[in-house]
């Protein structure tokens, strides 16, 4: 069974935490266990099922239970994650999920779709001729866990919630169990078994009195259990006269008014009030943590201790069933306890001493990715940061992977950081933190899911009438809405930069919103203006004395000339760029100038060199761990293998950059890829597959308005269409012949007057 990772099938013992203590619900298991043998009273193909249930009820520790009994039965292995649909904080997506299975499914992280539907659709595939046992825990809506089901009935589903779920039996055919409390003779039992080597044996008839104060739920029980069992010489009575004395302790929680709910509660307030000052502290604060998983750093950081004292409060927490040790020093509340932790902060810890928590942690954040910054992103500018509050010290970094292992670890946690101050009305923390997270993110984050963020960092920098703040998330904002191809709303942001910055008197970030609208304006084929601004920055950057970003806009002149056909002078911006990035061993700006040097070279028909150049930037980004680099240059090496002739390679090329490049939720890229392929395709003589290939790409270039590309993709289509449709290949060039007209670089001339010459001579 996989850990909630959704890692290969590991051992029993890296189960979640549910599946511990005796729980054995025979007749539930007996129910499940007629959905294999065929015994169903429904003659229907069951592929889906839901156990239902209150909160407590024991629903994760059947499903684990009886998946460790027909492990046998799914040869091709079973697959867990746990939705936390009833988590304070964020479920898990179904995106989420997918993109868990699929990682263990053996598809490499990168390449899963961000697409939900194009991820699903992969899911589905990769099950379709597999038998294998999925179990997706604590769902809390059929929305959640439909894009997650197999599509054939090979497989089977068992979905665990306190819903009834009732969509999935309408519209998916699931059957459902409910579960209700134990019976009496197994709660009994799992009383015994947890307390078994710890206490002279109970009386039974007290042991069934405390099984019905805890209205026999599983986890109400093995809380109890194990607060018996670290009071081996007190009286069951008297343990059951204190847990009646809880019973109206959390009246807070929303968990239903029903017998179960409240016995929850109970419970819970009774291990609570059992636990010493300092972990019942810990406990309190561990829910204003921004997540439901957290570090022991940052748990220390949390309550200004030692990180050692928090070890050890931590595994008090652990040891009462209170908190779960998910990894080495990572833990993780159940949802239940992490609402009930939320409650007793509210409750018992003065504002000001939730207000400094909160505070400390959010800062051990901001000055931890602070840290990471300075290894990801060493070129960029770090934040005047004022010293962190007394208890908190971040973490420091060996070296470059050490920092994007945390980096990627935390990003949930970085995200809901951000929002988490926002909510607190904390400005300053708001927009820092955004603003450094931007920078610290690992290098293939989407940046998605940080566009969501930003802009409450710009509100919250708004609010602290931080003019240079707002300057720099305009600016992070531009280049966040340039990686998704929203090229009108990035240059809405620089532009708005730029008077800032003008505003301010700032020469040095001045410049970087000119190379930045310079980038804009490259990415329309707008070439001439591109050319101006790159120019205007170059010569900014060298008066500022900033020898890397000179360098880098320099490589964007270059790129600029490349695509306008100018070679001369491209050749000459290469090789002045190419060799400042080394002067400076910029390894990033080095990878980016041997990409359009391959371009070069491949130009000029040096076909050996330009798959040097290329597979040595393809390198340098697979050392920097960065998937966008790795799958822009892999075009230009597939170019160059396509160029050598080298076929296969060039499809794997072209294939491996799509499929990053719609991960990395980037449209335009992807379809160049595509593009590429057709023209392998076409040079191969599969012209239908070329034909639809080329098809993909002109209307993905279409519906971004890049009418350079889609002409391109059109002429492409043209070709492959010749033999067959000589007539449709005459339309197609057509159409590009008149995106064409509006530009008047040397290149578009040469590609007109190709256009030209072929139609001419199909009349």
């Amino acid at each position: 069974m996989p850990d909630r990772s959704g890692s290969a099938a590991p051992t029993p013992r890296q189960l979640p935490a549910d599946v511990r203590g005796f729980v054995n619900r025979t007749e539930e298991l007996d129910q499940l266990n007629a959905v294999l043998t065929g015994d169903s009273d429904d003659p229907l193909v069951v592929s889906v099922y839901v156990i239902a249930g209150t909160a407590g009820a024991g629903k994760t520790s059947l499903a684990l239970r009886w998946a460790h009994q027909v492990r046998d039965r799914f040869p091709d292995g079973q697959l867990y994650v746990n939705l936390r649909g009833y988590d304070p904080g964020q479920p898990v997506t179904a995106q989420e999920a997918l993109h868990r299975f699929l990682s263990s499914l053996g598809v490499r992280a990168e390449s899963v779709p961000q697409d939900l539907d194009a991820a699903a659709a992969l899911y589905r595939s990769l099950l379709a001729d597999r038998r294998i046992l999925v179990v997706l825990d604590n769902a809390a809506t059929a929305a959640q866990v439909r894009p997650l089901l197999p599509g054939s009935a090979s497989s089977l589903v068992v979905v665990t919630s306190r819903s009834r779920l009732s969509g999935l039996a309408v519209r998916d055919g699931a059957r459902r169990l409910t579960l209700g409390t134990l019976p009496e003779r197994e709660a009994i039992a799992l009383l015994r078994a947890v307390t078994a080597g710890y206490r002279p044996e109970d009386d039974e008839q007290q042991l069934a009195e405390l099984a019905q104060l805890c209205a026999r739920l599983p986890l109400a029980l093995r809380i109890a259990a194990e607060r018996a069992a670290s009071h081996p010489h007190m009286r069951l009575h008297d343990l059951t006269a204190d847990l009646r004395d809880e019973s109206a302790l959390w009246d807070a929680l929303s968990t239903g008014d029903d017998e179960e709910a409240e016995a929850v509660r109970t419970v819970f307030a009774w291990s609570y009030r059992a636990l010493p000052d300092q972990a019942a502290r810990l406990f309190r604060l561990l829910g204003l943590h921004p997540g439901p998983e957290f570090s022991l750093a940052a748990a220390a950081a949390l309550t200004g201790v030692a990180t050692s004292r928090a070890r050890q409060l931590l595994d008090s927490l652990v040891g009462a069933h209170l908190l779960e040790q998910t990894a080495p020093d990572r833990y993780q509340f159940h949802d239940l306890l992490r609402a009930y932790s939320i409650d007793q902060a509210q409750h018992e810890e003065p504002p000001e001493e939730r207000r400094a928590a909160l505070r400390r942690i959010l800062e051990w954040y901001l000055h931890t990715a602070d840290e990471a910054q300075s290894w990801i992103k060493r070129e960029e500018d770090r934040l005047d940061l004022a010293s962190p509050p007394e208890g908190v010290h971040r973490l420091d970094f060996p070296d470059y992977d050490a920092a994007v292992d945390w980096a990627e670890r935390e990003h949930t946690n970085l995200l809901q950081a951000v929002r988490t101050a926002g909510a607190a009305k904390d400005d300053r923390l708001a927009w820092q933190l955004c603003a450094v997270l931007w920078h610290a993110q690992f290098p293939s984050a989407a940046g998605t899911e940080w566009l969501g963020v930003g802009r409450i960092g710009l509100e919250a920098a708004g609010r602290c009438d931080d003019r240079a703040a707002e300057g720099l998330l305009f600016t992070n904002l531009g280049m966040a809405h340039a990686r998704i191809n929203h090229l009108a709303e990035s240059l809405e942001c620089h532009r708005n930069a730029l008077e800032i910055w003008s505003e301010l008197g700032d020469r040095l970030n001045t410049a970087h919103s000119l190379n930045l609208i310079g980038l804009n304006h490259l990415h329309r084929r707008q070439l001439d203006t591109a050319a101006r601004h790159f120019e205007q920055a170059i010569a900014v950057f060298e008066e500022q004395g900033s020898a890397h970003w000179a360098a880098t806009a320099l490589s964007n002149l270059a790129t600029t000339h490349y695509r306008a056909g100018r070679l001369p002078e491209a050749a000459t911006a290469i090789e002045q760029a190419l060799a400042a990035h080394r002067a400076l061993n910029n390894k990033r700006g080095e990878g980016n100038i041997l990409r359009l040097l391959s371009g070069l070279q491949r130009e000029r028909g040096d076909i050996e060199q330009a798959l040097v150049s290329a597979q040595t930037a393809v390198d340098i980004a697979l050392g920097l761990r960065n998937l966008r680099l790795e799958a822009y240059w892999l075009l230009d090496l597939a170019d160059a293998q396509q160029a050598d002739g080298r076929f296969a390679d060039a499809l794997t090329s072209y294939q491996r950059s799509a499929t990053l490049q719609r991960h990395l939720g980037d449209r335009s890229r992807e379809a160049l890829a595509w593009q590429g392929t057709g023209e392998v395709y076409r040079r191969l003589d599969r012209h239908t597959e070329a034909a639809d290939f080329h098809r993909q790409a002109a209307t993905s270039h279409r519906e971004l308005g890049d009418a350079w590309h889609e002409a391109l993709a059109l002429d492409g289509l043209g070709s492959a269409l010749l033999d067959e449709d000589p007539q449709a290949a005459r339309r197609h060039w057509a159409e590009a012949l008149r995106l064409l007209s509006d530009f008047d670089d040397p290149r578009a001339a040469a590609t007109r007057g190709s256009l030209e010459r072929r139609l001419g001579e199909t009349i």
